[in-house]
């Protein structure tokens, strides 16, 4: 279908292109009587505007680039959920893209938002990212850019986190209050700041209720997932059948303890309690119910695009801005698993 222009409708009404502009725009020096005869007939025209031109007049795309890890993570499906509704709200599209774990393919996701001329960039870095030229880049760039999650204590931008060393210590404290004595933890990978953060909190738990901290209790997941949270939870069986307790990275790698000892006949939580992080939906709906940490998604993502909008209107009318970190707070919720 044909687009009309601007000069289509000037042509119609035989005026010039800026007084249609003017017109469109409500300007106050177009008599109300040329206002009503362009806007009748823009409308009769089915009439819109051309978004590139008017991006290239303002020098602003009304897109933001979003990288994640991945997209059907609940969390980061919540993270997506909050950044959305906050940026429509503001006129602003996003391009999501999915790095799944990978240092290269999220160094070419940022070339590809140079590209695209976004006007800001949020991002949580993959388990593989130890290399920063690429977020350097951004900020040589002057492009407003906001960390969250899985962040880069190096690079001087905004971030949104939660302070995961003090929710591990909830989760931890929780289970040695419910009796137990020697407690297991599927950890993260060795990179990312959250899962370090989160062994911390875990090791000085332990350290501070006068129990002996074991490395040989700690298993390292690479994926973060199901079949890991599975298959270590076999072998701390296997190595350590006294294990009363189990503190899991994520609420996927719980899913996966909590399989493994269903399917072995452990009783969970008469046996062993299990905690879990990110309170994610299919933890109220196993058997047990799967107690974890509550890591409000949602308001992660809808505070990280505000601390973006933020720099980015600072960007637009020529102020210094002053990159924030912001908390967000988490809570303990508890459930079956860790409740006799």
């Amino acid at each position: 279908m044909k687009t009309t222009t601007l000069k289509e409708i000037a042509e119609k009404l035989g005026i010039s292109i800026t007084t249609v502009s003017k017109a469109l725009k409500n300007y106050s020096d177009v008599s109300p009587k040329t206002k009503k005869a362009v806007v009748d007939l823009a409308e009769e025209l089915h009439f819109t505007p051309n978004s590139f031109a008017v991006n290239l007049r303002t020098k602003e795309s009304k897109t933001i680039g979003l990288i994640i890890p991945e997209i059907v993570h609940h969390f980061f499906s919540n993270v997506i959920k909050g950044i959305i509704e906050e940026a429509e709200k503001n006129g602003y599209l996003v391009i999501i893209l999915q790095s799944n774990e990978s240092l290269e393919l999220e160094k070419k996701q940022v070339e590809l938002l140079f590209n695209k001329r976004v006007d800001g960039i949020l991002m949580s870095l993959s388990n593989d990212s130890n290399d920063d030229d690429h977020l350097k880049e951004i900020l040589r760039k002057g492009i407003p850019f906001v960390q969250f999650d899985k962040i880069s204590k190096l690079i001087p931008s905004s971030k949104v986190i939660i302070n995961d060393q003090k929710a591990a210590s909830f989760a931890v404290q929780h289970l040695i209050d419910n009796g137990c004595k020697k407690i297991a933890h599927i950890r993260g990978p060795n990179n990312p700041q959250n899962a370090i953060d989160r062994f911390l909190g875990y090791k000085k738990t332990l350290e501070k209720n006068g129990i002996p901290f074991d490395s040989k209790l700690v298993y390292t997941c690479i994926g973060s997932g199901f079949e890991e949270g599975f298959s270590f939870t076999k072998q701390i069986m296997e190595d350590h059948p006294d294990v009363d307790g189990i503190f899991a990275v994520t609420d996927m790698v719980a899913v996966g303890s909590i399989a493994y000892l269903n399917e072995i006949k452990v009783k969970i939580p008469e046996q062993i309690k299990i905690i879990g992080f990110s309170n994610w939906f299919m933890g109220q709906v196993l058997t047990p119910k799967l107690s974890t940490i509550d890591q409000r998604g949602y308001e992660i993502g809808a505070k990280s695009f505000s601390l973006l909008h933020e720099e980015m209107v600072c960007n637009r009318e020529g102020k210094v801005y002053q990159p924030r970190t912001v908390e967000i707070e988490t809570n303990l919720i508890v459930r079956d698993s860790s409740l006799v």
